[in-house]
């Protein structure tokens, strides 16, 4: 069955895409001889290249006067193709392939030994059928040397509660990104580097990104760090197409404003207002911090934050993780400390988990873990995280210590956890709070929950009578107003 006549151009393109590794000199890719090669291209919209690869040997033709440019290219002549413009060496061993006898032989094994083609099947390489379009970016792939990009099989989660209604004051609110200070990428997938990413998040200021129409996952090899003389603001915005990702290696984002490293822009670094650092329109996933130890520097398998202020508005967040056992260790996904003035962090519309097998995991908070800090949802989804640790806080001899706050563990003295119009489902600890462990030491803080539901948290060790999902240790009860405890 006679295919496209674009399949033989897609050799021209070839040819064109690959003019710096075989070096088409000026004169072959811009002159004609007189009269042409070839009978049959004139006037075609791409003489000019098969003129330039038959000035390379590239092709010969289909005869000595014809290029048949109309007529589809079988894998034997595509193999003649990639053998001359790669100008590939001899095979020195065999092929294995039993259907290659004849004129493309020795292209088709050469193509082989230097790992092009798998061939067709274990033992054929299919000589005379015609080069598909799928084949062909395999071909060029390989050929170039380029990475092979695999979509991530995995449903990314929506951002936030599909249910929730609630007004967002502006503090809690996305960030005009309209006029960035930096623009990772050039339009395409492969311009979105993680060295960008680190490089960008360096600067500081405003940073969106610019990879293409499509949804990417960019894989860090690095964490990225803030410089904290860099702010006051820094947004990073992904636009809603943009996946970060630790590899299951590294934690992605750090802020620590007492990190001399980083630099130290006053001299109560705990309490400083900036950089003001938020994330929006992002997600985060295959975060790992369990590298980072078990005690304060432990925890926040995407994100660790200390000191400045510090929000998220529609992100995802899915398949971090940070140390699974240790008694003061917290956050899968994020762990945060002292915010300046005691503000809240504030993490509207946004998910974590979202789905079985996505969610986040650490010895305590799945989700999210703190310290003195105050924390706001408003319209989130926390659903399938996990705390890991058994033994709670302080540790029994014999016991890791952990277990503590499903989705969300924190502690600390005067502060306040605030719910509101946000659903938490399906989370687990296997110590106190399936859903939200909150001790307030002095007994000063607040648990508020509005318009909101927890359910299917088990608290496999203890919960506080009357909250399912709950472990609570504050200024008097939790204060419940329109919401659902189950």
């Amino acid at each position: 069955m006679k295919m496209s006549n674009q399949i033989r151009i897609v050799a021209i393109a070839f040819a064109m895409a690959t003019a710096a590794s075989i070096n088409l000199s000026p004169a072959a890719a811009g002159t004609l001889p007189p009269g042409g090669s070839f009978v049959d291209d004139d006037g075609n919209t791409h003489e000019g290249s098969i003129e330039a690869i038959k000035a390379e040997g590239i092709t010969t033709g289909c005869s000595s006067t014809r290029y048949c440019p109309d007529e589809p290219v079988t894998r034997g002549q595509m193999a003649a193709f990639l053998t001359r413009a790669l100008k590939l060496p001899a095979a020195t061993t065999p092929s294995g392939f039993t259907d290659t006898a004849g004129t493309f032989a020795d292209h088709i094994e050469r193509l082989r030994a230097a790992n092009i083609t798998t061939g067709c099947a274990p033992t054929l390489y299919c000589t005379t059928r015609s080069v598909t379009r799928a084949e062909m970016a395999t071909f060029l792939t390989r050929a170039l040397g380029l990475t092979p990009i695999v979509p991530d099989p995995r449903p990314t989660p929506l951002a936030g509660n599909p249910a929730g209604t609630a007004a967002v004051p502006a503090a809690a609110a996305a960030v005009d990104t309209s006029n960035p200070d930096t623009v990772v990428g050039t339009g395409t997938a492969a311009s979105c580097t993680a060295t960008a990413v680190v490089a960008a998040v360096a600067l500081g200021g405003v940073i969106t990104f610019d990879c293409g129409p499509e949804p990417i996952t960019i894989e860090m090899t690095s964490t990225a760090k803030v410089f904290n003389n860099t702010g006051p603001e820094i947004v990073i915005d992904g636009g809603g197409l943009v996946t970060l990702s630790g590899m299951g290696q590294r934690r992605i984002l750090y802020m620590n404003t007492c990190d001399p490293a980083q630099v130290w822009t006053t001299s109560h670094c705990q309490d400083q207002d900036h950089p003001r650092l938020t994330v929006q329109n992002l997600g985060f996933t295959d975060g790992n911090s369990t590298s980072e130890g078990i005690d304060l520097e432990g925890g926040g398998g995407a994100i660790w934050v200390r000191g400045g202020r510090f929000k998220i508005v529609n992100s995802v967040f899915f398949d971090n993780q940070c140390a699974p056992t240790g008694p003061d260790v917290a956050g899968g996904a994020v762990r945060v400390f002292s915010q300046s003035q005691g503000l809240p962090v504030y993490v509207t519309n946004s998910t974590f988990g979202g789905a079985a097998g996505l969610g986040n995991t650490c010895s305590n908070g799945g989700a999210m873990g703190s310290i003195g800090v105050s924390m706001t949802f408003i319209n989130s989804l926390l659903t399938h995280n996990d705390a890991t640790g058994w033994g709670a806080n302080p540790n029994p001899a014999g016991t890791p210590g952990g277990g503590n706050g499903g989705a969300i563990a924190n502690d600390g003295n005067t502060f306040t956890l605030t719910l509101i119009d946000t659903l938490i489902e399906d989370n687990v600890a296997p110590e106190g709070g399936g859903g939200v462990f909150f001790v307030s030491n002095n007994r000063t803080g607040h648990l508020v929950i509005t318009d909101s539901e927890l359910r299917r948290n088990p608290s496999l060790g203890f919960e506080t009578a009357g909250y399912p999902g709950i472990f609570y240790l504050g200024s008097g009860p939790p204060l419940v107003t329109g919401s659902i405890l189950q």
